[in-house]
């Protein structure tokens, strides 16, 4: 496995002479899973989860009254603080933007008085070698998704099992646990054992598991702090932090527990992305739907709108969508013939068009002498995998 350390790719051993399947990068941490079927962290150490499994959810929501109160903020870049449960789908941009404007202001000044006051070294704030994240018995990991300062990972038998920062709901709780610093298992749908049988809430109405399309999850995506899910019939679950529609409920409420996405039921989903504010997913058939938070032009919509409902994007030419992926504020397609498209916050030039400038509809990035095979987005970066020219 490689990890870019500086500027060049260096040689990140593991504590296992198993091969690395799968790696997934956040903003505070990192995490790959190997042919094992096991899962290693490293980085902020409060991500890297230590302690007991719970496979109960009462168990895991109790612990919220413990942990209440002793969290630390996360840094402006992370976003604005907790919002409330629930809002009017009608919010105007202009107040969005003035919400996050003062929400930020606020982290910030947490954050000044977090530097002035700690002296704790790297070594309390990070762990830098990878640590094994202890599952359940047998449970083996296939997949794992990073987000700001949460994780998700798969397992073979389409369970979902999450730990790390629940303050908006992207653990799937119920409840707003600041902190669970041990894996649990996420009830997204009545699971492969057929013994969760927990509901979901979809605007005032509450779906049973039995009602819902699907019997297990086969894609899993963590945004700066909500969650996205897919199940095995292309149902769309999202939880987490809604403030900017980023669940593609209709509204900008935090979801607490996975809920489906109703403007997309009889959609089948193959793929789905999450950002800091947005999410991207791709149909079945090649379509690309966008939502969530648009100040940069991450939706590619053409303008800085919000999108609280997914949004057909139309604009790749009669290109079928492919693969997809979200940075921070940008975002990435690569269509099935092969071209990339790039569209979002450019500041630090994440798009690859040979400038800082942003853009708010897909933009066609030009590469010759390859084809692309998979892009991947990093908070402020973009890594395209490529085959070598013939």
């Amino acid at each position: 496995m490689y990890v870019f350390l500086k500027e060049i790719p260096g040689h990140y051993k593991l504590p296992t002479e198993a091969s690395v399947v799968k790696a997934a990068a956040g903003w505070a941490h990192c995490a790959s899973v190997t042919e094992d079927g096991d899962v290693y962290l490293w980085g902020w150490k409060e991500c890297v989860p230590s302690g007991k499994v719970f496979t109960d959810l009462i168990t895991v929501g109790s612990l919220q009254k413990d942990v209440a109160g002793k969290q630390s903020s996360s840094v402006a870049e992370q976003g604005s603080p907790q919002s409330p449960n629930t809002s009017s789908g009608s919010d105007s941009h202009h107040d969005n933007k003035k919400v996050v404007e003062e929400a930020g202001k606020r982290r910030k000044i947490s954050f000044a008085k977090q530097e002035s006051d700690s002296q704790a070294s790297g070594d309390e704030l990070f762990i830098v070698s990878p640590s094994l994240v202890t599952l359940g018995h047998g449970v083996k990991i296939t997949s794992v998704a990073v987000g700001g300062r949460h994780t998700l990972a798969l397992s073979d038998v389409g369970q979902v099992w999450g730990w790390g920062y629940g303050g908006e709901g992207q653990l799937g709780l119920g409840s707003r646990v600041k902190m669970v610093s041990s894996p649990h298992l996420i009830s997204c749908i009545e699971s492969a054992s057929g013994k969760d049988k927990s509901s979901f809430q979809q605007g005032s109405t509450a779906l049973q598991c039995s009602n819902v399309a699907g019997n297990y999850v086969t894609e899993i995506a963590c945004g700066g702090r909500h969650s996205a899910v897919i199940t095995d019939t292309g149902a769309l679950l999202t939880f987490g932090w809604g403030l900017h529609g980023q669940c593609g409920q209709g509204n900008n409420a935090d979801q607490l527990r996975p809920t489906l996405v109703p403007s997309l039921l009889g959609t089948r989903v193959k793929q789905i992305a999450a950002g800091l504010w947005h999410t991207l997913c791709v149909t079945a058939n090649g379509q690309l739907y966008a939502f969530g938070g648009n100040q940069f032009g991450q939706l590619g919509t053409g303008n800085d709108q919000t999108e609280t409902s997914p949004k057909l994007l139309d604009t790749f030419e009669n290109n079928l969508s492919s693969i997809v992926s979200c940075g921070a504020r940008h975002s990435a397609l690569l269509t099935d013939d092969g071209h990339l498209f790039t569209w979002g916050w450019n500041k630090y030039g994440q798009l690859g068009l040979g400038d800082s400038v942003d853009r708010n509809i897909p933009s066609r990035v030009s590469i010759s002498g390859c084809r692309p095979r998979n892009v991947a987005c990093g908070w402020w970066h973009t890594l395209l995998m490529a085959d070598k020219p013939v």
